[in-house]
């Protein structure tokens, strides 16, 4: 009896010894960044594997940040670090728009990020060009009440705006930088797009006011990058009009009573004053015309169809759909990942278990303040160049909601205001012998970039035009405008 007890007894202890190695080595191995070198991190966020991830030699995490611990308000996050020498590479924050749209939906697994969902909504695949080819990704779900992140207290939800969204997403990055010191002095890009063309711009003043008001950390911020950037509106809402006009979607009919009867000074969001019976009845028409039949954020993409979509995955069956080598139907496929329990555990997500289910843009939960997209965001742009930061505003050329159209046209008015010159002039850019799109660049600090081909999403509608355009970027270089010397001018017809 005394020699079974005594066996079991030191197989058991056995059985731990041999937990606590496997616990300690896996400890140190997260210890090392990918190239090896040791960096402090929270243990408590590492992810060790997604379901359905493929095998990689990065490392991720994900967690909350509470931003405001009396209210209960806290922000989730989902960092990947680069995918090779992560401790040499800068750390670049992306953030989607809406206003109420989720960066990690968005940004990490349909667009940049390291994996996108597989056809089927259960696992992963790799994204073969992530951005964290060349840079450490931070992607956050801001303000309260968007995908994970949330609040105890409602009135966060009805009263959130520009201003409060600042705020915390400026207590956010200083909480995340207390969790990861290693980047404490890295150089910082700041990226988004959409409705991030305020969120970025206001985060970045934040940011450096508060480096003029700290004795001690000082965010060595490098960059500002805004993709179909809302800057705005009374220069982009009529944009989209003239777009449509000019691919031939709308007729010349109604463009005309659009040009001659709506004014669009003053235009508020989601509030059409001051906009006259006849101008109503015709952008009424362009949007029954054109929204009903075509996907505004890329009007050469076929479109999924929601339904059906998620009847397929519901059966466990394949739904990817091809249109010009994008799958449409991501966004589903997507949602039923992000929704799927095992998942969210992975992630440390939803540790409040909320009373709904994850989505890409929570507009019946978080009521955004109607006027703050009336903000017009170059003054803040010029207030940023002050610092000598460069920014970089491209836009997807397919994109009719912020198209090409009024984006060039305000940074080149933001040019005019800062007295800069052109030092590039608006011409051809390429990627592998090929346009990669159109750039102007003024004073060495401001560039405007197009890239051919992509959506409102450009890392999702062209992915390596986007990773181009982006290494660029972080890495201080102009995009080439000469093509391989090997390579003759166009064919012949």
């Amino acid at each position: 009896m005394f020699s079974t007890r005594f066996s079991s007894s030191m197989g058991h202890g056995i059985e731990k010894f041999k937990n606590k190695l496997f616990l300690l080595v896996l400890i140190i191995s997260c210890s090392l960044d990918s190239n090896g070198v040791v960096f402090a991190y929270p243990k408590e966020d590492i992810v060790m594997r997604l379901p359905g991830q493929p095998e990689v030699g990065f490392k991720q995490f994900a967690g909350y940040i509470d931003v405001d611990e009396k209210a209960g308000r806290s922000f989730f996050y989902y960092f990947v670090e680069a995918e090779k020498n992560a401790s040499d590479l800068p750390l670049t924050l992306w953030l989607n728009g809406g206003p109420g749209c989720s960066s990690i939906g968005g940004g990490a697994f349909t667009e940049l990020g390291p994996f996108f969902p597989t056809g089927d909504g259960r696992g992963l695949r790799i994204n073969k060009e992530s951005w964290n080819k060349v840079s450490n990704l931070l992607f956050v779900e801001a303000p309260a009440g968007v995908g994970f992140s949330y609040s105890n207290r409602t009135a966060d939800y009805t009263n959130s705006g520009d201003d409060s969204t600042a705020k915390d997403m400026v207590t956010f990055m200083l909480k995340w930088l207390e969790k990861f010191p290693t980047f404490k002095s890295r150089p910082l890009f700041l990226t988004g797009e959409s409705y991030a063309g305020h969120y970025i711009p206001q985060l970045a003043v934040g940011l450096l006011n508060y480096n003029e008001q700290s004795k001690n950390l000082k965010l060595n911020i490098k960059g500002v990058a805004l993709g179909n950037p809302l800057l705005r509106l009374n220069k982009d809402i009529p944009s989209k009009y003239e777009f449509w006009w000019s691919r031939g979607m709308i007729s010349d009919e109604i463009m005309l009573i659009i040009r001659n009867e709506c004014k669009f000074d003053g235009y508020l969001y989601a509030d059409q004053h001051n906009v006259s019976n006849s101008c109503n009845q015709a952008l009424n028409e362009t949007e029954s015309v054109v929204s009903n039949y075509i996907n505004g954020f890329d009007v050469i993409l076929d479109v999924c169809y929601p339904s059906i979509a998620q009847q397929e995955l519901k059966l466990r069956k394949t739904i990817t759909k091809k249109s010009v080598g994008v799958d449409v139907c991501m966004s589903e496929e997507r949602n039923l990942y992000l929704n799927l329990p095992e998942v969210q555990r992975a992630l440390h997500a939803n540790r409040t278990n909320l009373r709904y289910p994850w989505i890409i843009c929570n507009e019946k939960t978080l009521k955004y303040n109607k006027e703050d997209p009336d903000r017009d965001i170059l003054p803040l742009l010029k207030e940023i160049t002050k610092y000598g930061i460069s920014i970089w505003v491209f836009s997807g050329d397919q994109d009719s909601v912020i198209p090409v159209f009024s984006s060039r046209t305000l940074v080149r008015e933001l040019a005019q205001e800062l007295n800069l010159n052109i030092t590039v002039p608006y011409g051809v850019w390429f990627h592998k012998g090929q346009v990669g799109g159109w750039e102007i660049e003024y004073g060495n600090i401001l560039t405007f970039a197009t890239v051919r081909g992509a959506a409102h999403m450009v890392p999702y509608s062209q992915p390596a035009r986007a990773l181009h355009l982006f290494t660029s970027f972080v890495k201080g270089q102009r995009l080439p405008n000469t093509t391989f010397p090997e390579i003759g001018g166009p064919p012949s017809i």
